[in-house]
């Protein structure tokens, strides 16, 4: 009998996550930049709304200091990583980016008011730096080799990014420890969300849609357990699972070349 079988992650998926993840990232570094420009347009100093460690009043810092900029040239400088970043964070870990996104904010910050210099710390570095840290440890943890290409890429692309990790006597005015903590809350939710997903295209359980032929009018879902060597393309899939009753241990493997291809099974 034949089957057609319509798998739950498809290409609309994916272009719908990539649109997401698009609009968010545009959507954060616009706001910067707004408020920036109503910054420079009313002659204003934001930057006592920065991180003061250890005083109370700065605390607000912790939700204000990652959305002022000194000058365009430091929000320039911010502002193609935090795109790049933060679509490779939503894309390849959508379903946890936006926790993983407001954690390595607050803990950034809190951490800056715990242990960094008496000054007022502002720019959105720390966040950038955390998630670049995230992608690359979340590679290593994941054993995923796209989210470290996409850190490492952005550390050459950064200039100076791994110098930022330490005080640079000629530009004391720059938060290193903004970057280094950053980077520290980037590890830290890397390894804390290492279990909570796999990444986009490659989730341990998908559901398969087996339809008969039109004659039946029979629609059947199944749940099946998906092992990692699966892969999905918008030309094809190959895949291989075991149904979730455990006493019937019988193991499938599909293989499609084509779209519209006939599907050869083997039990």
């Amino acid at each position: 009998m034949k089957k057609s079988i319509s798998l739950s992650v498809s290409v609309s998926d994916e272009r719908r996550v990539l649109r997401q993840s698009i609009l968010f990232a545009i959507g954060f570094t616009v706001l910067l930049w707004l408020i920036r420009a109503a910054e420079w347009s009313a002659s204003l100093n934001l930057g006592n709304f920065g991180i003061f460690p250890r005083s109370l009043p700065g605390m607000i810092g912790i939700l204000t200091g990652p959305l002022i900029h000194g000058t365009f040239w430091h929000l320039l400088s911010n502002t193609f990583p935090l795109i790049f970043l933060l679509i490779a964070t939503f894309y390849f870990y959508n379903k946890i980016a936006l926790e993983v996104f407001l954690w390595i904010y607050l803990i950034t910050g809190f951490w800056v008011w715990v242990a960094a210099r008496q000054a007022y710390h502002i720019g959105s570095s720390g966040i950038v730096y955390g998630l670049a840290a995230f992608l690359f440890f979340s590679g290593l943890f994941r054993k995923d080799v796209r989210s470290v290409v996409v850190a490492v890429a952005i550390a050459f692309l950064y200039n100076g990014m791994l110098q930022g990790l330490f005080p640079d006597p000629n530009h004391q005015n720059i938060s290193w420890e903004s970057h280094l903590l950053g980077s520290a809350a980037g590890v830290f939710c890397s390894f804390y969300f290492r279990r909570s997903e796999t990444p986009l295209l490659e989730a341990e359980s998908k559901t398969v849609k087996i339809n008969t032929p039109p004659s039946g009018q029979v629609l059947i879902t199944v749940d099946h357990t998906f092992h990692k060597r699966s892969y999905f393309s918008p030309s094809g899939y190959c895949y291989a699972y075991c149904p979730k009753k455990e006493s019937d241990k019988v193991y499938v493997q599909v293989l499609t070349i084509q779209e519209k291809a006939a599907i050869a099974s083997e039990i």
